[in-house]
């Protein structure tokens, strides 16, 4: 293992090629020593303007482990390799674009609840795949309390904590009726929707009503790719949407299309029926408008919509900045009642990392 030193970085050189770039003041804003470091918490206490910007090594030494650079003022950093190259595995499961041949898979709420590899592979599907089921659940009300040991505290939004979703009940959307309810996520009239959603078929003993769920990032994927001027307007016009009731309002005015800094999709906001009217005056309104046709017609595509039935005791979970849902019309002969509410994903993926510390991988 070699190396050279220009003006800004560390350059490590293994068989004649170019291993590391390392820049010099990402070097020192990353000492891990108890004095850059709060030994208890191991959370940063060095602060980067406390050295010149130019700054530069003193010296450095190289092996096959670790690299030690001695700075002007006699701190000494110590990098591992090991360290370096664990930034470059993917701290969460790998996303699994699909179609309309995806069924969620199925697992068993005690044991979902109760043997922490069972939640392992469940939590790590879900972040896969953005959907699963669990089935055998109390077909009692308010039962998605207990699903917050797995999947964090419930995040509260507006008109309940716990939503009672039938015919017969508070309504103030078409979930509410019986009509067939298009993909869309819900309360995309908050600037941060929630992330995860829960529908628990209390009782369905209605005809029809199938599930319906939609990859918004495939259909993304494939708008990009096909239509990239409508994926772009997509992701930078703001529209306004807007839920309400009697004594609530939420409102939003954003992109349908939330990008990364690397241009990457990580959030859908697609809701037929909370979008609002749009100033027709707004600058490229025509070319949003031709840009949203093509979404609603992908979104609405059978080829994209997976179908199941949602039978009492099911939950259906689903990442809901990727994953749409919706269902078919039903028949009022018989009762229907379903309840979500609603979870952030951050505190699911964290749940992952800790059962599977516990696990010791």
């Amino acid at each position: 293992m070699n190396f050279q030193l220009d003006q800004t970085s560390l350059k490590i050189i293994n068989n004649k090629k170019l291993e590391y770039e390392l820049p010099f003041l990402w070097i020192r804003d990353n000492c891990s020593c108890n004095d850059c470091r709060i030994k208890e918490t191991q959370e940063k206490r060095f602060m980067l303007n406390s050295v010149p910007a130019d700054l530069k090594p003193k010296k450095v030494d190289v092996n096959i482990k670790n690299i030690k650079v001695f700075w002007p003022d006699d701190h000494k950093t110590t990098i591992s390799f090991k360290d370096i190259e664990y930034l470059k595995e993917d701290r969460k499961p790998k996303k699994i674009l699909w179609m309309n041949d995806f069924i969620p898979s199925y697992y068993d709420w005690s044991d979902f609840l109760q043997k922490n590899d069972i939640a392992i592979d469940a939590i790590s599907e879900f972040i896969s795949m953005g959907a699963i089921c669990i089935k055998n659940a109390p077909q009692t009300p308010n039962s998605l309390e207990d699903l917050a040991p797995r999947l964090g505290p419930i995040r509260e939004v507006l008109f309940e904590r716990i939503h009672n979703v039938s015919v017969d009940g508070h309504v103030y959307n078409i979930a509410h009726t019986s009509l067939e309810v298009p993909p869309h996520n819900d309360f995309a009239s908050y600037t941060w929707p929630p992330s995860v959603q829960a529908l628990h078929m209390l009782k369905n003993d209605c005809d029809g009503g199938q599930s319906l769920i939609v990859d918004g990032f495939k259909v993304l994927q494939d708008l990009k790719r096909d239509c990239p001027e409508f994926f772009e307007i997509l992701s930078n016009f703001p529209v306004p949407f807007r839920e309400f009731d009697e004594d609530n309002e939420t409102y939003a005015n954003e992109p349908i299309i939330r990008l990364d800094s690397a241009n990457e999709t990580i959030g859908l906001r697609y809701s037929n029926q909370l979008m609002q009217m749009i100033n027709p005056q707004k600058e490229d309104v025509d070319l949003f408008y031709k840009a949203y046709h093509e979404l609603c017609g992908r979104i609405n595509n059978d080829k994209y919509k997976s179908q199941f039935r949602l039978e009492a005791g099911h939950i259906l979970l689903v990442s809901a900045h990727r994953v749409l849902h919706g269902r078919k019309e039903f028949m009022l002969n018989g009762k229907r009642h379903l309840q979500d509410a609603y979870y952030e994903m951050d505190n699911i993926e964290n749940n992952l990392v800790l059962y599977k510390s516990l696990r010791g991988n």
